[in-house]
C-alpha cells in the first residue's frame, strides 16, 4: 500500500520555480513567450497585497502606490487573479480595453521596484480608492 509523502514547503517552491524556468526555456526554444498576468489600473492607490501571499514564484514588485507582475517571472498559475479584492489582475489575453499599456508598465516597473513576497497592511485610504475609475494619473513611478 502506498502512503502519501509529505512534501516540504521549501522543496515544493523549488520544484515550482524549476518548472517555471523549464516553461520559459521551452517557450523560448519554440519561439514563443509564455502567457503572463498583469496588474492593471484598479490597483493604483489601493495596493492590496492578498495576491502576493499566493504567488509561488514571488513575481510581484511593489511601487509607491501599486503592485506589478514581472512578465518574465510569472508562470501563469492564475493563483493571484481571484485573490485580488479589486479585480486588478488580468491574464494577458483578457486585458480590458484601455489597459493594454499596463503590460509595458508592469514590465518596466518590475525592473525598478523592489520584490514583495509577503502581504502588508493596506494603505490607510485604500477604501476611498476602491471604486474610483481612471486612476492612471495617480500612478507614482
Amino acid at each position: 500500500m502506498l502512503t502519501p509523502q509529505k512534501i516540504d514547503p521549501k522543496s515544493r517552491i523549488i520544484r515550482i520555480r524549476h518548472a517555471a524556468e523549464l516553461t520559459r526555456v521551452r517557450a523560448r526554444l519554440n519561439g514563443t513567450q509564455p502567457m503572463t498576468f498583469l496588474v492593471g489600473e484598479a490597483c493604483i492607490k489601493c495596493k492590496l497585497t492578498d495576491c502576493v501571499e499566493v504567488c509561488p514564484v514571488d513575481c510581484f514588485y511593489e511601487g509607491p502606490n501599486m503592485l506589478v507582475i514581472h512578465p518574465d517571472e510569472c508562470i501563469d498559475c492564475a493563483l493571484c487573479e481571484p485573490e485580488c479584492p479589486v479585480d486588478a489582475i488580468f491574464s494577458e489575453d483578457e486585458i480590458p480595453e484601455g489597459q493594454i499599456d499596463f503590460m509595458e508598465i508592469n514590465a518596466e516597473m518590475a525592473e525598478i521596484w523592489p520584490n514583495i513576497s509577503e502581504a502588508k497592511d493596506a494603505p490607510e485610504d485604500e477604501a476611498e480608492w476602491r471604486e474610483v475609475a481612471d486612476k492612471r494619473q495617480y500612478l507614482e513611478r
